[in-house]
């Protein structure tokens, strides 16, 4: 069922879409909102994607400060030009066919960690495992599940991303949101109603820009083995040598999805490059970078979806979010 993989690398399979939703006017108005060199046209989105896919944006924007963001999504709201915030692409299938709208990218402009006491201030671009390297340099512990967790801390916050045992809503104090008026409020842990894989915020118009975080005090030396143990296992037990966007299911109750997918007898099967790994079938992975699309990975994703449910009558809801046309 499997065969030999290529390597992967920068290239991208695109797709041509319509007409870009970006005019020269609009192109000069956001100019006047951020540097010229922050956006990008027709940016092939493979290049911002854990899964290494996806066609062109119609406009990516590099977003450098909160107040930044801020004047860009007031501008988009007021045209009804369609945008999506995203982190470091560590949990986003896009479409081979692209975006049409305007990508913004909060991740290096905007990931400054900060320590007060106990506390720690993270802005919503600063990477999971970055906080909890600096949370562990300054013994305070709490956060050591997310150091392995490949997404931004604003990504994080809003799915409830977790790892061995440990979960955002366990040491959340406040999370700062831009609204869709474009006023940045602040929300308190109970506000946020964490879930499993979920939050208050999930699914609507905020936009997380920054996290602060209540830890407690730790050995670094003791904080920093426990980090390393989660990571000797993440390398024993995950496909982490492949492009993918971490477990591609939700867990459902009372079971494990990638023990579901591997009963149903779906280990290593493949859909182009994109196949069930055989380390872990809870990963869709990339095998074939530069030559999978993501019509592949997404034909795969349905697949199992149809499968696991006809042999189980257990419907899996997918992890990754799905962006433009499929």
């Amino acid at each position: 069922m499997t065969g030999s993989r290529a390597k992967w690398g920068k290239q991208c399979n695109l797709v041509k879409k319509g007409r870009s939703m970006i005019s020269e006017t609009v192109v000069r108005a956001l100019k006047g909102y951020t540097k010229e060199e922050n956006i990008h046209l027709e940016e092939p989105m493979c290049n911002y994607t854990t899964f290494r896919v996806g066609g062109p944006a119609d406009c990516l924007i590099e977003i450098g400060t909160k107040e930044e963001l801020q004047r860009i999504c007031r501008y988009l709201n007021l045209t009804g030009i369609p945008f999506f915030v995203m982190g470091n692409g560590s949990n986003l299938l896009v479409s081979d066919k692209g975006y049409r709208g305007v990508i913004l990218r909060v991740q290096s402009g905007m990931n400054q960690v900060r320590v007060e006491g106990r506390r720690v201030i993270a802005q919503a671009g600063a990477t999971m495992a970055q906080v909890a390297r600096v949370a562990m340099e300054h013994g305070l512990s709490g956060l050591e599940f997310a150091s392995g967790i490949p997404g931004t801390i604003g990504g994080g916050v809003v799915m409830n991303a977790g790892a061995y045992d440990g979960e955002m809503r366990q040491v959340v104090r406040n999370v700062e949101v831009l609204s869709a008026e474009g006023e940045f409020w602040n929300l308190d842990n109970e506000t946020m109603e964490f879930g499993y894989r979920t939050s208050s915020i999930k699914g609507k118009p905020y936009v997380v820009t920054e996290v602060e975080l209540a830890l407690t005090e730790g050995d670094p030396a003791q904080i920093k083995a426990v980090m390393d143990g989660f990571a000797a296992k993440r390398r024993e037990k995950q496909p982490l040598e492949y492009p993918s966007a971490g477990s591609t299911f939700k867990r459902p109750e009372g079971f494990f999805a990638g023990k579901l997918i591997q009963d149903a007898g779906l280990r290593g099967y493949f859909v182009g490059g994109a196949q069930v790994s055989e380390k872990h079938c809870g990963f869709v992975i990339n095998t074939q970078p530069g030559t999978t699309t993501a019509a592949d990975i997404m034909t795969l994703i349905r697949h199992i979806q149809t499968t696991v449910k006809e042999h189980f009558n257990i419907e899996l809801e997918p992890e990754v979010i799905f962006l433009g046309e499929f």
